[in-house]
């Protein structure tokens, strides 16, 4: 029998995207050539980058009672593509349920809920609705003047108003509402002269 070499050849398997040894792959070849599509590069992370610009818990209204102590209690502002209620929070401490004995000082500064009602539209239409009044908000929040608790209710014309519009509406309500409340309460200069 002739001898002859026979060269088996073994084939690779196809990475995929995911695997250690596509990941390890990859980094070995954005290492050799780094400026090699560096803009067209796909993050591979299930999270996005972090956002710095928030809407913190701590400005956000989250309780049932306290949207419905706003409207029974509290004063509007109406603009035309939105209804302001607000109502002005007293500077006390409360006590905590679960330890009546320590005291939690009271939220200060602005808290603001939404209530958008079924009668502007499907699921897809009222969130997209929050969605901008949130960007809103959170681009205009004035500084931490003023405690006070407001909802803004939507109309239905804020799906087709610009967010530049929509972004001074918010405004100019933050303003009437930091004039008429700090308008309301006392001075300090009076309250001592009593």
């Amino acid at each position: 029998m002739p001898l002859t070499s026979t060269v088996e050849t073994f084939s690779r398997p196809p990475l995929h995207e995911g695997t250690v040894a596509y990941v390890a792959l990859r980094n070995r070849h954005m290492e050799a050539r780094p400026e090699a599509g560096r803009e067209n590069a796909r993050h591979h992370f299930a999270m996005p980058p972090e956002n710095t610009a928030r809407f913190p818990r701590a400005a956000r209204l989250l309780r049932h009672a306290d949207f419905e102590r706003v409207y029974k209690q509290g004063r509007r502002h109406f603009s035309a593509s939105m209804t302001v209620f607000y109502w002005p929070r007293p500077e006390v401490t409360t006590q905590t349920e679960a330890s009546p004995r320590t005291l939690t000082p009271a939220p200060t500064g602005l808290r603001v809920g939404f209530t958008v009602g079924r009668a502007l539209g499907g699921a897809v239409q009222r969130n997209r609705m929050k969605r901008r009044l949130r960007e809103a908000v959170r681009m205009t929040l004035p500084a931490a003047a003023i405690a006070a608790d407001v909802v803004i209710n939507p109309k239905k014309s804020l799906l087709s108003t610009d967010f530049a519009a929509v972004r001074s509406e918010v405004t100019r309500a933050f303003a009437v509402i930091e004039q008429k409340l700090s308008a309301r309460s006392p001075k300090p200069e009076a309250r001592s002269r009593s």
